[in-house]
């Protein structure tokens, strides 16, 4: 059962660790990627899964290394795969499957070009990338990989550089009303209270 757990918490960050790699294809270019007459999906799934397989590749020497082992270490990891589930579900309130899998910054006639700011969005900008953490930290909990914790590490630096190109990318498609919710929702550290 634990090799299994292990196995799965592996392939998880792995491929966890390749989403905002993903997305920095996307912003910096979104203009040009809406240019384009055939859908930018064409170019950008293949990369993706690219990642996915490159990722699984570098990393597959350490993938038994442990910093520690314990079954013990599975209950802290349950409950933040359920917070990380808990947000996944409460980002998709309001926010289509078409925002999630970024048709408006792809396809300019995106009928979708909206800024949701109610709900879980209005304690925290990013959300789903919150929940993504949670699960890598929670996997990386669980298994007490090195390589978890090293994915995991790697996730957060590239995120951060992405969720400052979706920013600038959300602040030229919804100009002020952005700048306004960025000055009052912060972008990782949901705010809590009123």
């Amino acid at each position: 059962m634990m090799q299994w757990l292990n196995f799965l918490g592996w392939m998880a960050c792995a491929v966890y660790a390749t989403i905002p790699s993903y997305w920095v294809l996307i912003h910096p270019w979104a203009p040009r990627w809406r240019e384009r007459k055939r859908s930018p999906y064409f170019v950008l799934l293949p990369a993706w899964f690219g990642m996915w397989v490159a990722s699984g590749m570098v990393t597959l020497p350490w993938r038994k290394v442990h910093l520690y082992s314990s079954q013990w270490t599975w209950i802290p990891a349950v409950a933040l795969l359920g917070v990380g589930l808990w947000l996944y579900g409460h980002s998709s309130k309001g926010f289509s499957a078409k925002q999630l899998g970024g048709v408006p910054e792809l396809h300019a006639a995106s009928a979708e070009q909206r800024l949701v700011i109610t709900g879980v969005r209005a304690r925290v900008r990013h959300p789903v990338y919150v929940a993504h953490l949670c699960e890598m930290v929670a996997w990386s909990i669980g298994t007490g990989l090195v390589i978890c914790y090293v994915l995991t590490v790697f996730a957060v630096v590239t995120g951060a550089v992405m969720i400052r190109m979706e920013d600038e990318e959300l602040e030229q498609r919804f100009g002020a009303e952005f700048t306004a919710y960025r000055e009052r929702v912060p972008s990782v550290l949901p705010k809590l209270g009123t």
